[in-house]
């Protein structure tokens, strides 16, 4: 049983595809930010780095969008561009764009000033369905379009394309009469909502049904899905939907950096700014022969669980990957396919690049929005996104150098520290010895005054004569 699940509240909306009951896709997005991957603006170009072969661009956002400048393309300062947005912006960063304008439909997508190219997905398979798609494609495709087919385009007929095509070629046609009379920054184009882009890319002829909790989603969906309606559910029950289903707790799963396989080990998984660091250990797991068949049992069920994690978490870019060293050639041979064919089900394009020569293995998938826990997290206030914080230790030397600073080289007696218990403690030392070390050298006063809520590494010195 396949099936998408649409869950629309007011703050936000969650879409999970759900196989066997098993989580493999999960999409989150806040009524407060929604995305605008998709939206094509008309844009000014703000600087431009020559070094870098890219420029920015103003599109009416909070930050300047960055565009690199494919095949030689130039731009000069303060001039209007069409830029269509490829990802979100995240942190510190704006968001990516592209001059390179195109139209996603249902099962195709429309390019403008492509003069005739044609692509269709890898996963159509059939040489025989592949020639018959791309004769249909030079029989319809609209002058200087190019045209890429998705997988779903496999088994449409000529009337089918068609339609589509002259659908997307009026809305391209419109935008960019846009495009010649908007001031910049203007958007011209909006992508379809969440939802809409959900059905459009999850909601497939392998997909058993689509069940929304919103009824004003579910006919508009169902009128955009209408060959196929029937498979178009209204949830109308009290229980909340991904709790009815069993979702929730593996929703709940995706924060964990630490992932256990079925046959005992598990993997790490490291989220940084560069690259995905994903580590992969024998855990429980101690085999039942040798240590060989057990290290190539363990890597193997990473590789499938790896492929499903980068999916779920929507992990993107560079990921490097430490299995667990091998020294059979054969076996390393088929940890690489395995892991091949396993990132095979995910609709972003995901390539396995393969091991270096420290032995870790190298995969690259598509950027096309941020992680799933980016989105979902803030940045902790006690550690700043760093993922530690000092020790008690570390910050209780800090206060005693500042006391001491403050004893030595001012005329105050007596000094108030306002801090955690667990902080407190740590300054005085066992039985009060350093607090009293450092009163009795200076014949000066310390005072504590314990603060129960206080964050981890706060602290506060009050000075006073007395």
């Amino acid at each position: 049983m396949k099936r998408v699940l649409v869950d629309s509240s007011m703050h936000h909306t969650r879409i999970a595809l759900v196989e066997n009951g098993e989580l493999t896709e999960f999409i989150y997005e806040s009524k407060l930010n929604k995305s605008i991957v998709g939206n094509i603006y008309v844009g000014r170009v703000m600087s431009v780095h020559k070094g870098m072969q890219a420029c920015f661009v103003d599109i009416g956002e909070e930050k300047n969008a960055y565009l690199l400048m494919e095949n030689h393309c130039k731009f000069q300062p303060y001039s209007q561009i069409a830029v269509q947005v490829k990802k979100d912006a995240s942190g510190l960063k704006g968001a990516v764009v592209t001059n390179k304008i195109s139209f996603t439909g249902k099962f195709l997508v429309l390019i403008p000033d492509e003069n005739g190219n044609i692509g269709i997905s890898k996963k159509i398979f059939s040489e025989e369905e592949r020639e018959r798609i791309k004769i249909i494609a030079q029989e319809v495709l609209p002058s200087g379009y190019g045209i890429i087919i998705r997988t779903e385009g496999a088994g449409k007929s000529i009337d089918e394309f068609k339609a589509e095509i002259d659908r997307l070629y009026k809305i391209s046609q419109e935008v960019m009469q846009s495009v010649q009379h908007s001031k910049a920054p203007s958007l011209v184009f909006s992508e379809a909502d969440t939802i809409v882009k959900a059905a459009r890319d999850l909601f497939g002829d392998d997909v058993d049904e689509i069940m929304l909790n919103d009824e004003t989603e579910y006919r508009l969906i169902k009128e955009k899905t209408s060959n196929r309606a029937e498979r178009v559910l209204f949830y109308d029950n009290e229980v909340p939907m991904f709790e009815n289903y069993l979702v929730e707790s593996q929703v709940e799963k995706i924060f964990n950096k630490k992932v256990w396989l079925k046959c005992g080990g598990f993997l790490i998984i490291e989220q940084t700014e560069a690259c995905v660091v994903i580590d992969v250990n024998t855990g429980k797991y101690t085999g039942k022969k040798n240590f060989q068949e057990t290290v190539l049992k363990t890597n193997l069920e990473a590789a499938v669980e790896i492929a499903k994690q980068l999916r779920l978490r929507n992990l993107s870019g560079m990921i490097i990957i430490d299995f667990i060293d091998m020294k059979e050639d054969e076996n390393k041979k088929q940890l690489h396919r395995t892991l091949e064919r396993a990132v095979k089900k995910d609709r972003i394009k995901t390539t396995v690049v393969g091991m270096t020569e420290l032995g870790l293995m190298q995969v690259t998938r598509k950027k096309t929005s941020i992680p799933v826990v980016a989105r979902l997290t803030d940045q902790c206030q006690c550690c700043k996104g760093n993922g530690y914080v000092q020790s008690f230790e570390y910050i209780s030397g800090k206060i005693r150098r500042e006391v001491v600073s403050i004893f030595v080289q001012t005329i105050f007696n007596e000094v108030t520290i306002s801090s955690s218990r667990r902080i407190l403690r740590a300054f005085a030392g066992d039985k009060d010895e350093n607090k009293k070390e450092i009163e009795k050298k200076f014949g000066k006063t310390i005072v504590f005054k314990e603060i129960e809520t206080a964050a981890h590494s706060y602290y506060e010195i009050d000075r006073r004569t007395v």
